[in-house]
């Protein structure tokens, strides 16, 4: 009986760590992962084991750590029918979305997956987790051809989910697209909203982003020289914006002069919402009204973080500012509902 090949990449973070003396989580190597997870015998699929040389706090992940992600995943991809990757939650959804950017035509399931307490804990969702996200990537009859976050009993789209919660074992949510697959007693597979793989296309890993990003999210009386510093510094390149509600900013026109100037030095201006649902409308009000005739860009429905690692993407691939936010506004890998 034809059994699918998973390789199972441990990174670090909170699924393999354990208390040192002093009672502080420190990511532990992967011989004890395997240790306190006996259950991973009893799958009906051949799994394999690759850890990071120094596991590491999801905290310290760095866009080389995306990049080597990346990486490995290319040298294995021919020899692996899905891949399975054990990650800190903090910034799993990053990760997540960094690595769908990163990975073109990808036609296997990758599946990102954490936990809020650690393995050696008794009452730890790292176990379901773990063997869940297994058992989706080795299942015999789909293959899942995109990036994704497996957490509390769904698999979301990778740059659709966000962290919503610090202490529940529902920990992520996709705001604006529905879930792939519902765990329960059975697993339910939406397959209707899953990605549709390019078979005629084979893997392209690109192997650059561009960390000249900044995050900028507005707040009521922010100093005008924070924005300036935030906006107008020489080598930011992109800017991703969180705004009110439909993609609203206060329309004073010193704060107007600084978004102005910043776009006539290049620079990109992304406009998401700051809400955790919903999507940004410019010209809905007159306080994003001028925001859209200045040419700052829509950032539609996608979350932050899909909507900064796609700039740090976008960036690294493309010279021009025109094609830059042509491909922002675009969904390339189902990162954000199309609204035309």
């Amino acid at each position: 009986m034809f059994r699918k090949k998973i390789l199972l990449i441990y990174t670090g973070g909170t699924v393999g760590m354990r208390q040192d003396k002093d009672g502080a989580l420190k990511p532990i190597d992967f011989a004890n992962l395997k240790h306190d997870l006996p259950e991973i015998e009893k799958l009906s699929c051949e799994i394999h084991f690759h850890s990071f040389d120094v596991p590491i706090d999801s905290s310290n992940m760095r866009p080389q750590n995306w990049i080597d992600l990346a990486i490995l995943i290319e040298k294995n991809y021919y020899h692996f029918d899905g891949f399975v990757i054990l990650h800190g939650s903090d910034t799993l959804a990053y990760t997540a979305s960094a690595l769908s950017f990163l990975l073109e035509h990808l036609h296997k399931p990758v599946i990102l997956t954490g936990a809020q307490l650690s393995l050696g804990i008794l009452r730890s969702d790292a176990r379901e987790n773990i063997i869940a996200a297994i058992e989706i990537a080795s299942n015999p009859l789909y293959s899942l051809p995109e990036v994704c976050i497996y957490f509390g009993s769904k698999l979301y789209r990778g740059n659709r989910t966000t962290k919503i919660s610090s202490e529940s074992f529902n920990a992520f949510d996709s705001p604006n697209y529905p879930t792939l697959v519902n765990v329960g007693v059975h697993m339910d597979f939406q397959l209707r909203h899953w990605l549709k793989a390019n078979i005629s296309n084979e893997l392209k890993v690109h192997k650059r982003v561009c960390t000249d990003v900044a995050l900028f999210k507005y707040f009521p009386g922010v100093p005008l020289y924070w924005v300036e510093s935030a906006l107008l510094h020489p080598n930011i390149k992109g800017i991703v914006i969180e705004t009110f509600g439909a993609g609203n900013l206060p329309n004073h026109q010193d704060f107007l002069n600084i978004i102005d100037k910043s776009l006539q030095q290049g620079k990109i201006l992304v406009n998401i919402t700051q809400c955790l649902r919903g999507k940004v409308i410019q010209g809905r009000y007159d306080t994003s009204k001028q925001l859209l005739k200045m040419g700052v860009i829509s950032g539609h429905d996608m979350t932050t973080e899909a909507a900064l690692t796609k700039l740090m993407f976008i960036l690294a691939q493309v010279d021009s500012i025109d094609a830059v936010k042509l491909i922002m506004q675009s969904d390339i890998r189902g990162e954000l509902t199309q609204p035309y």
